[in-house]
């Protein structure tokens, strides 16, 4: 495909971004979908397409796919040590599996950059409960965002993912999302 010229993209790079003529940079970020569900898989989609490196983290092997792991750059089955730590995001898509407590607390002590996991915000999730019971500090409990997202009243899959990485870009850029600049 040839290049367009009705202008100059050396005048603004962010131009040459958007209109893919210059590679996104490998920053070394990495998104963490935890399980494997229709949010999960949309967030691995978006995420890789937006310059993540993506990996899902399913307990269950069985419930991973050949598309799960296409999608994957990497799939784990735990909370490996090294695996989460530094400039990683993880995004927990089912508040509802069991072990939810036990995945989160080791999820946690890998010292991600940010962590969240989808729900309900008019309720208390089920984690804090889960967590304190296990002996996880409030300050390490607070730690766990919920809701996630970007409010744009998302409710399929693809538009929660879509909302859960713009809200994810939004705090690495250190921007508030929405229409304000």
């Amino acid at each position: 495909m040839a290049p367009h010229n009705h202008h100059n993209h050396g005048e603004d790079p962010t131009c040459a971004v958007a209109h893919g003529d210059v590679p996104l940079a490998a920053d070394g970020r990495t998104l963490v979908a935890v399980y494997a569900s229709p949010v999960g898989r949309y967030l691995l989609h978006f995420g890789r397409d937006a310059g993540y490196r993506t990996v899902l983290l399913e307990p269950d092997p069985a419930r991973v796919t050949d598309s799960d792991r296409e999608l994957a750059g990497r799939v784990i089955t735990a909370a490996e040590t090294g695996a989460l730590d530094g400039d990683v995001d993880v995004v927990l898509t089912d508040h509802h599996r069991e072990l939810l407590g036990e995945l989160l607390r080791d999820i946690l002590s890998g010292k991600p950059r940010w962590i969240g996991l989808m729900g309900n915000p008019r309720h208390e999730g089920p984690h804090v409960a889960a967590l304190r019971e296990l002996g996880v500090p409030d300050e390490e409990i607070a730690r766990v965002h919920r809701p996630i997202g970007l409010n744009i009243g998302s409710r399929t899959p693809p538009e929660i993912a879509i909302a859960t990485l713009a809200g994810l870009i939004a705090d690495r850029n250190e921007r508030p999302g929405g229409f304000s600049f």
